[in-house]
C-alpha cells in the first residue's frame, strides 16, 4: 500500500480523535462539576407535567393492547388515531428523526414545516393503510406496498432492480448471521438516504428532475447500507475464522485508503463462495458511491468513510478481558462511529453541508449509541464485546476510576439540551421521551427484577435524580416511538414472512409427492396381451418433474380453507394435473411450438410419435372429465356445475391456444395478449381455485375476487415465463431458451421489452395482491404461491 497515502489516512483519523477527545473532556467535567442532576430534575419535572395523569384511564387500556405482528401494529396505530394520540405521536417521532438523523434544529421554523408536512402525510398513509379498512391501501413494506410507492414517483424500474437485490443479498447472508436483520437495516438505510435527498430538494424541481434523484437515493442507499451486513455484521459474525477477519478487513482498508477496490486473491474454504459474492456487491457498491461524487466531497466521503471503519475495528479488537482500557479508550471510538455513520450519508449523497449540522451530528452520535449499548449489555457481555456498558459491568468493582456509561448518558442529554440545541422546549420533550421510553422497553424486556438490579448498579451519585427517573419510568404514560414500532414490525413480519415461506415449501413438497403418488393410470383390464401404448404415453407425461402447481393450489384451498376431506377431492386433483398435462402435449406439438424438450425430457411426440401425441392429449382431456363424475361425496347438482365449469375452461384453454396460433407472424395489442396469456394459463389457475370453491359452495362473491386474483397471478406468471425465455437459464429451466423469438411469438418482452414487461409483472403481482384482500379466507398460501411466481427462476 502507498505510504504516503496511509500516512494520510492516519493523520485524517488522529483529528477525527482529537475532536472526540475534546468532546469526551467536556462530558467528563461536566459530569464530575456535578451540575447535570440539578438541572436535569427541573427538565424532567417540566416534561412530567404532559406524561403523568392522575386519572390515566387511557394508559390503563394502553398497556393491554399488543404491538407486535400485522396485526398488532395496525391495531395500535387505529388505537392512537381513536383516542387522538396519533398526531403528537407522529411529531415525535418525526422531529425526533429529524434531529438524529438529519441533523436539524428543531426549533428552526423551516425544519418545523418540514415535519409537520411530513407528519401529516405519513398520518394519511397510516390511515389509509389499515387492512380493516375497505379499499384499504398495501402495506408500505410489502412487494406490492413499495411497489406502489415507487409507481408514485415514476421510480418503479429502480424499485425492481433494488427489491432483486434484496432478495439475493438475504439469500446469501450466511449461518450465523441474521437475515432478516440485515434485510431490515438495509431497508431502514435506504430510507434515511432517501429522506436526505427528498429534503435537499428545491421546491421548484421539475418533476423528471425528482425521478433521477431519487432513483439515484435508492441505488446509493442500497450502496451504502449493503456496508452494515457484509462488514459491520459480518466482522462481528462468528462467520469468518481470525485470519479471514484479517484478510477482509485488510480489503477493506485498502479500498477506503486508496480509493480503488483491491482484486480478490484466492480465497479457498468454505466461506470462499459468500465471499467472492460479498465482494463482487461490495465493489459494484463502491464503484457507483464514487461515480456520483462531485470533486468538493469526494475527500469527505473517503475521509469519513476510514474513520467510521476504522473506529469500529478499533472497538472490535478489544478484548474484554484486558482490565487495563482508559476511559478516553472506551468512550473515543464511540463518538467517533456513532456520528460518522451519519456524517457519511450526507457525503454519499454530496449534499452541501448546512450550517451547524457537522457539529449537531457529532455530538448526537454518541447519544444514540449509549441507549443502544444499554439496550444491548447482555447480549454483547455474553458475547464478550467491549462497550462501556460491558466494561463497566465486569470492573467497576476494582477501577474507581472507571466513569458510570449510565450516567454520562444523561450527561449527554443535559449537553444536547443545554449546550448544543440551546434549551429548546421542543428538543428537550424528544429527547426526554426517547430516554424514558428506552427504560420502559428495557424494563418491559427484562422483568423488573432484573432491571432494578441493573439501575441499582449503575445509579447515579444523586440519589433524588435517581428517584424521579425511576418514578417516571413506573408512572409516565407510553412513549412510544414510531421507528421503534416499525422496527419491531418489520422484523417480526420478516421473520414471520421467512416461517411462512418454509411452510409454503414444505407444502408444496408433501402436496406434491401426494399428487404424483396417485397420478399414474393403470392399464384398462382386459383379455388382450397388446401393450396400450396411449396409456403408457399418459404415464410418461405425468410422471416427468412437474411443478403440479394447479392440483397444490385446490388441495390447499380445498382442504385447508374449505374443509373438504382430503381423500374426497383426489379425482379433482388428478383432473386437473391430467387437464394441464394435455395441454402441455397440444403445445409442443411440430404443428404448434414444436418444443423438443418439456421439464427436462424429451417431448412425448419426440419419445412416440405424433399421433400417438395426439391421442394421448385426447384421452387425458377425457379422463380428466371421467375423475370428476367420481365426485361422488358431493351433492350430484354441485358436481353437474362443477363439470360444466371444467368444460367452459377447456373450451377457453382452446381459444387461448388458437389466438397464440393465430398471432404468429403478427403484432398483438397488449389487450389482445392479455387476453390470450389469461385464456392460456390464467383461466388454469382459476380452475384450480374455483372447483373447490363450487365444491364448498362458496359465495359468488368470493369466486369473484378469486377469478380476479387469477387473471391477474396467471399473467404476472406468463410474463415471468416470457422474461426466461429471454434470460433465463437452460440448464435450469429445462427446456431451451429463445423459443419465442424463434417461434416468431408475441410476447410480452416483444411488445414492451425486458423493462416494460418486469414492470407490466409487477402491476399484475400488485393487483392480486390486493384482490387477495377482498377474499375471507387465510390467503397466506396464495400470497407466497404468487411471490414464487414472479420470483421463480424454472
Amino acid at each position: 500500500m502507498n505510504e504516503k497515502l496511509l500516512k494520510n489516512a492516519d493523520a485524517c483519523y488522529r483529528l477525527a480523535e482529537q475532536e472526540a477527545a475534546h468532546y469526551f473532556k467536556s462530558l467528563s467535567e461536566q459530569l464530575v462539576q456535578n451540575m447535570v442532576a440539578p438541572v436535569l430534575i427541573k427538565d424532567i419535572q417540566s416534561w412530567k407535567q404532559n406524561h403523568i395523569h392522575p386519572f390515566p384511564l387511557l394508559s390503563i387500556f394502553s398497556r393491554g393492547k399488543g404491538k407486535t405482528g400485522s396485526e398488532g401494529y395496525h391495531t395500535y396505530i387505529q388505537w392512537l388515531d381513536y383516542t387522538g394520540k396519533l398526531d403528537n405521536y407522529l411529531d415525535r417521532s418525526i422531529s425526533y428523526i429529524y434531529m438524529r438523523d438529519l441533523g436539524k434544529a428543531l426549533d428552526s421554523p423551516d425544519t418545523q414545516t418540514r415535519v409537520q408536512r411530513t407528519v401529516d402525510s405519513l398520518k394519511n398513509h397510516l390511515i389509509d393503510s389499515n387492512p380493516k379498512n375497505p379499499g384499504s391501501k398495501l402495506e408500505m413494506f410489502t412487494m406490492a406496498g413499495m411497489y406502489r410507492l415507487a409507481q408514485k414517483e415514476g421510480v418503479e424500474s429502480t424499485m425492481i432492480w433494488v427489491m432483486d437485490k434484496l432478495k439475493t443479498v438475504s439469500s446469501h447472508i450466511p449461518e450465523g448471521m441474521d437475515a432478516e436483520e440485515a434485510k431490515r437495516k438495509l431497508i431502514k438505510i435506504i430510507a434515511g438516504v432517501i429522506l436526505h435527498v427528498v429534503e435537499e430538494m428545491d421546491a421548484e424541481i421539475t418533476p423528471e428532475e425528482r425521478t433521477r434523484k431519487l432513483e439515484e437515493a435508492i441505488r446509493l442507499g442500497y450502496s451504502y447500507g449493503l456496508t452494515y451486513p457484509f462488514i459491520d455484521d459480518l466482522l462481528d459474525a462468528g462467520v469468518l475464522s481470525n485470519q479471514e477477519k484479517k484478510r477482509y478487513s485488510d480489503l477493506i482498508r485498502s479500498t477506503l485508503i486508496t480509493g480503488s477496490v483491491p482484486e480478490l486473491d484466492q480465497w479457498t474454504g468454505k466461506n470462499a463462495e459468500f465471499i467472492r459474492f460479498a465482494h463482487s456487491e461490495l465493489r459494484d457498491a463502491f464503484e457507483y458511491i464514487k461515480s456520483l461524487q462531485r470533486p468538493e466531497t469526494r475527500n469527505s466521503f473517503f475521509e469519513q468513510s476510514y474513520v467510521f471503519f476504522n473506529s469500529q475495528e478499533v472497538d472490535r479488537v478489544k478484548d474484554l478481558s484486558n482490565a487495563n482500557y482508559t476511559n478516553e479508550e472506551l468512550y473515543i471510538p464511540v463518538i467517533l462511529k456513532s456520528s460518522s455513520s451519519r456524517l457519511i450519508t450526507r457525503s454519499v449523497i454530496s449534499a452541501p453541508e448546512d450550517e451547524g449540522f457537522h457539529n449537531r451530528t457529532f455530538l448526537y452520535g454518541i447519544y444514540n449509541q449509549l441507549a443502544d449499548d444499554f439496550a444491548d449489555m447482555f447480549d454483547d457481555l455474553n458475547e464478550e464485546r467491549v462497550t462501556p456498558y460491558t466494561y463497566y459491568l465486569k470492573y467497576h468493582d476494582k477501577r474507581s476510576d472507571l466513569i458510570n456509561p449510565f450516567e454520562l448518558y444523561w450527561t449527554v442529554i443535559y449537553n444536547l439540551i443545554h449546550n448544543v440545541y440551546r434549551s429548546d422546549s421542543k428538543t428537550r420533550e424528544v429527547i426526554l421521551d426517547r430516554a424514558i421510553n428506552g427504560l420502559k422497553r428495557f424494563k418491559k424486556r427484562m422483568g423488573t427484577n432484573k432491571y432494578n438490579e441493573v439501575m441499582k448498579l449503575f445509579a447515579s451519585g444523586n440519589p433524588t435524580f435517581n428517584k424521579v427517573i425511576q418514578r417516571m419510568v413506573r408512572k409516565a404514560d407510553d412513549v412510544d416511538f414510531f421507528d421503534k414500532l416499525l422496527r419491531d414490525h418489520m422484523i417480526t413480519n420478516l421473520k414471520s414472512e421467512r416461517k411462512e415461506q418454509e411452510a409454503f415449501l414444505d407444502t408444496i413438497e408433501t402436496v406434491r409427492d401426494q399428487i404424483n403418488d396417485v397420478l399414474s393410470i393403470s392399464e384398462i383390464g382386459n383379455t388382450s396381451s397388446m401393450s396400450e401404448p396411449i396409456i403408457d404415453a399418459a404415464n410418461y407425461s405425468l410422471k416427468s418433474d412437474g411443478k403440479r402447481l394447479r392440483p397444490i393450489m385446490t388441495w390447499v384451498m380445498g382442504v385447508n380453507e374449505y374443509g373438504l376431506d382430503k381423500s374426497s377431492i383426489v379425482p379433482l386433483l388428478r383432473s386437473l394435473e391430467y387437464m394441464h398435462t394435455a395441454s402441455l402435449i397440444f403445445d409442443d406439438m411440430p404443428s404448434q411450438d414444436n418444443a423438443p424438450k418439456r421439464r427436462g425430457r424429451p417431448t412425448l411426440h419426440q419419445v412416440y410419435d405424433v399421433a400417438t401425441a395426439e391421442l394421448t392429449g385426447l384421452f387425458l382431456t377425457q379422463k380428466a372429465v371421467e375423475e370428476q363424475t367420481s365426485l361422488d361425496q358431493y351433492d350430484p347438482k354441485t358436481v353437474l356445475r362443477l363439470i360444466r365449469y371444467s368444460s367452459q375452461i377447456v373450451g377457453d384453454m382452446c381459444r387461448g391456444q388458437a389466438m397464440d396460433l393465430d398471432s404468429r407472424g403478427k403484432q398483438l395489442t397488449l389487450e389482445q395478449l392479455n387476453t390470450m396469456c389469461f385464456y392460456k394459463t390464467g383461466i388454469a389457475f382459476e380452475a384450480s381455485l374455483i372447483m373447490p370453491a363450487i365444491l364448498a359452495h362458496a359465495t359468488e362473491l368470493e369466486m369473484e375476487a378469486l377469478k380476479r386474483f387469477s387473471r391477474h397471478a396467471g399473467i404476472a406468471f406468463q410474463i415471468k415465463d416470457d422474461l426466461l425465455d429471454v434470460e433465463g437459464d437452460q440448464n435450469v429451466l429445462g427446456k431451451p431458451i429463445g423459443k419465442d423469438a424463434e417461434n416468431n411469438n408475441t410476447t410480452f418482452v416483444s411488445i414492451l421489452g425486458a423493462i416494460g414487461a418486469r414492470k407490466a409483472m409487477w402491476e399484475h403481482y400488485c393487483f392480486a395482491m390486493e384482490t387477495l384482500q377482498e377474499i375471507p379466507r387465510n390467503t397466506t398460501f396464495l400470497k407466497h404461491l404468487l411471490n414464487y411466481l414472479v420470483n421463480r427462476d424454472r
